[in-house]
């Protein structure tokens, strides 16, 4: 097997269909499939072979699809590289995985500190000029637009996506093309994905989400794919329009802003599903979207180690607030925290096991133990199940607020505070105190031309929450911190809290 043979397959099924549209270039199933052999023999001719690691430093561009497919046609191992990271930071990973080559833009190869990088022995520019590296157009251009792609082993490593690095360095989950083949089928399965489908792509491919749970799954059902380089309200709205989208994917913040903007149902018209992941969906938003669009957001849950997919809601029965129930082949349970199944509707600690569970972290073998015991992955999310096998995310074990020997949950007080008509988007955390050990923080965005005062928001949340979950403190603000998919990031509130606090201590 090789993820790569659902480009080859399009390539014989549907020569002549669009496969890619980016900006003003469109890209049938030929000419993809003989870019990427022209990519996969120019990597070849590099020296590169089965198992090197090439990595991709790259926005959303035509060349981070022709390249990743290139790198897996040969055996070799594709390392995404998130792109706003500095010149230490990749270098630590590139360190890590030992990675041959790179695949970068002009701007990106700037970052790269070859003296640090023994390595390293390529630096190929897919856009911009060449002041440092090779060109990959020029390099693609005498190659061969003929290529297969190896026969692999289901359990060889095809792709290590780099966590976030919310605690200590980022660590290289890594995905065999067994894991990546059978989560995006499941996906299709689960999305109703088919040929016919138009399906935009804003968030970033060096994701596990924008790589394997859309390209990867778009291009098993030879759809048409629709890159975007970031997520752009107005250049989202033209590409529906024009494009004739039918099926929208996002996070619970793209769905926030969409619903902020009063952006009007017609505009939607062609669309027939949305998806959302990635980050827990406020039952406030989806039933919001659901009353002023008339569909629901259908919502999936897994991590990076999961390929990403292990949980959706749902192809038989949705249920508001819900995450689904595991994807084919895959289980689920929740573990107390001595590590035993507890009974419906109790709180505890989600595990994974199934063919979409990551080989271990790359060169990891302890951090590898630590989350991988008895074929389960430990999750480190916190949820429940329902009678009828329905998973229900409650949050990240790390984000949970521990108020005088309390729990809180933030999601649970999120999902609150979002019921204020005033309220556009929120983030709840943790922060230390002297005598309750941690109290709960909230940072509000006000919808445009909504004023409210602090005392009027925890008054709201009085009368609809346990006290000793209530937010101590509220700070209204015009943006928070996010990642590249757009999950809020809560360590970096902290951060920030602990600074001001200590500032004004001293």
């Amino acid at each position: 097997m090789n993820i790569a043979n659902h480009i080859e397959r399009g390539h014989v099924l549907f020569p002549n269909k669009i496969a890619l549209i980016f900006e003003d270039k469109s890209f049938t199933y030929k000419h993809l499939d003989q870019l990427v052999n022209r990519v996969a023999n120019s990597l070849q001719r590099l020296g590169i072979k089965r198992g090197d690691r090439v990595a991709l430093f790259l926005p959303n561009i035509p060349e981070f699809i022709t390249s990743y497919l290139g790198i897996l046609k040969i055996g070799a191992i594709a390392v995404s590289v998130n792109v706003m990271l500095k010149s230490s930071e990749i270098s630590y990973i590139l360190h890590d995985c030992a990675a041959k080559a790179i695949i970068t833009t002009e701007p990106g190869s700037l970052e790269i500190l070859e003296a640090d990088l023994p390595e390293l022995q390529h630096i190929l520019i897919a856009e911009g000029s060449t002041k440092k590296g090779i060109s990959l157009a020029q390099l693609i251009e005498t190659a061969s637009p003929n290529a297969h792609a190896v026969k692999m082993d289901r359990h060889a490593p095809a792709s290590i996506v780099y966590t976030s690095g919310t605690t200590g360095f980022p660590k290289g989950a890594t995905l065999s093309h067994g894991n990546i083949i059978s989560n995006m089928y499941s996906q299709n399965r689960c999305c109703g994905m088919q040929a016919n489908d138009q399906l935009l792509i804003f968030l970033p491919l060096f994701h596990c989400f924008g790589q394997n749970a859309i390209l990867n799954a778009a291009l098993n059902t030879c759809s048409t794919i629709v890159l975007q380089r970031r997520f752009d309200l107005e250049q989202v709205l033209n590409a529906i329009a024009t494009h004739k989208i039918t099926m929208f994917f996002g996070v619970p913040t793209v769905f926030i802003k969409i619903l902020n903007s009063e952006i009007p149902k017609q505009a939607f018209e062609s669309i027939r599903y949305y998806f959302s992941a990635a980050a827990p969906m406020p039952v406030e938003i989806a039933q919001s979207w659901q009353e002023k669009y008339g569909i629901v957001i259908h919502e999936g849950y897994g991590l990076t180690e999961t390929s990403p997919c292990a949980c959706y809601n749902h192809d038989l029965k949705y249920k508001l607030g819900s995450i689904g129930a595991p994807i084919e082949n895959v289980e689920m349970k929740i573990v107390d925290a001595n590590e035993h199944q507890v009974q419906p509707g109790e709180l505890g600690q989600i595990l994974i096991r199934g063919p979409n569970v990551m080989l271990g972290y790359w060169n990891r073998p302890f951090e590898t133990a630590e989350v991988m015991k008895n074929g389960w992955f430990y999750t480190g999310d916190i949820g429940r199940v329902d009678e009828d096998g329905f998973f229900y995310l409650v949050d990240r074990l790390k984000d949970m607020i521990n108020v005088s020997g309390f729990k809180v949950y933030p999601t649970e007080v999120e999902n609150v505070i979002y019921q204020h008509s005033s309220v556009a988007e929120v983030a709840v955390y943790g922060i230390k105190d002297a005598f309750k050990g941690e109290i709960v923080q909230a940072n509000i965005i006000l919808k445009h031309g909504h004023i409210i005062s602090e005392e009027q928001i925890i008054r709201f949340c009085t009368e609809r929450m346990a006290k000793y979950k209530l937010p101590c403190r509220i700070n209204f603000v015009e943006s928070l911190p996010k990642n590249p998919t757009g999950k809020v990031l809560k360590r970096v509130l902290r951060q920030q809290s602990s600074s001001q606090l200590a500032a004004v201590n001293n």
